[in-house]
């Protein structure tokens, strides 16, 4: 992060002003109505805004509270330590936090080095960068999606050891500084450079946790990551062998988790993959079916029409009219 875009963020705020002269709490009508522990967004967001930056209020402790939005955290400098859900989580400078709706969060004081800022988001802001993700389904992808909306019994949190993968931290400072600087059409800039983001994010899902609390979600990312990166030939027995599970049981974990066997996943990847193809390449049938690890092209051509209800060569043609 440049040296002056840093020491903008770490000015004193004038609530972290009374902070210092006495307050030993939050000023809590800033975040949230009398009497709730919610942070609203309508209080931290312009009327109309869907996305605001404010850099987190350091000097006191951050009682438990939920949010409303989506909240996304990115550590400038220093560390911040917070309690999500009851873990507890190091926040170090150039990593990423995510939050739904429903985690629960307190935060320890921070001192004056420890600059992280806070994302303020509506569900509706990743409109526009889900499409950009949206050519090619993605499980992945959908599921860390289920994890910011709070859906599917998804996890409260997704922590990102990202400090030293370049286009991230220079994404992040693009999308602070756009917004912290209000540059003109910044939504459209805004929602592209989110949609980048997560784009380069869903390439390191190695560097992603959930936490202990949300082993079942470690658990999915682990999988979901392999089925991304290896459908074409990849086996369960070697992912077990990966993650140090029972075959058995991990493949019975998966059917519980996601209501689909590891084949079905695999499967559901192929043909997303070559529904892609289908619609932005000109290759072949045949060379498509091999291409998503089907040796057995009479084999896809029936999976494919079982699916999609036609067969690829009139999806093509359907989709192309």
């Amino acid at each position: 992060m440049t040296d002056e875009l840093l020491i903008e963020l770490k000015k004193i705020t004038p609530e972290e002003e009374g902070i210092l002269k006495g307050r030993p709490e939050i000023k809590k009508d800033i975040y949230m109505s009398e009497g709730r522990d919610t942070v609203e967004a309508k209080r931290l967001l312009e009327a109309g805004k869907l996305i605001q930056v404010r850099t987190n209020t350091r000097f006191v402790h951050f009682p438990r509270h939920t949010h409303n939005y989506i909240e996304v955290i990115y550590m400038c400098s220093g560390t911040t330590h917070h309690v999500i859900d009851g873990d507890d989580i190091f926040l170090h400078e150039g990593e990423v936090l995510l939050l739904n709706q429903k985690a629960v969060q307190e935060i320890y004081p921070a001192g004056e080095d420890d600059v992280a800022v806070n994302f303020i988001v509506l569900p509706e802001f990743f409109d526009q960068s889900l499409k950009m993700m949206g050519e090619e389904k993605n499980l992945l992808r959908d599921f860390v999606i289920d994890c910011l909306k709070g859906e599917n019994d998804a996890a409260g949190y997704i922590h990102f050891k990202v400090a030293d993968i370049l286009p991230v931290q220079n994404l992040i400072e693009n999308l602070i500084w756009s917004i912290w600087h209000k540059q003109p059409n910044k939504r459209s800039i805004n929602q592209i450079t989110m949609g980048l983001l997560f784009l380069q994010l869903m390439n390191h899902t190695d560097r992603m946790e959930t936490g202990s609390a949300n082993q079942r979600q470690g658990i999915m990312i682990s999988v979901l990551g392999y089925v991304e990166e290896h459908y074409r030939d990849g086996e369960l027995s070697e992912l077990a062998g990966l993650l140090h599970y029972d075959l058995c049981w991990l493949s019975k974990e998966i059917k519980r988790i996601t209501g689909k066997n590891y084949t079905e996943l695999v499967q559901e990847k192929r043909l997303n993959q070559a529904v892609y193809l289908l619609e932005h390449t000109t290759m072949s049938v045949m060379d498509i079916g091999m291409s998503v690890g089907y040796d057995n092209i009479s084999y896809f051509h029936r999976i494919f029409q079982r699916r999609y209800g036609m067969t690829p060569r009139k999806y093509r043609i359907a989709k192309r009219k």
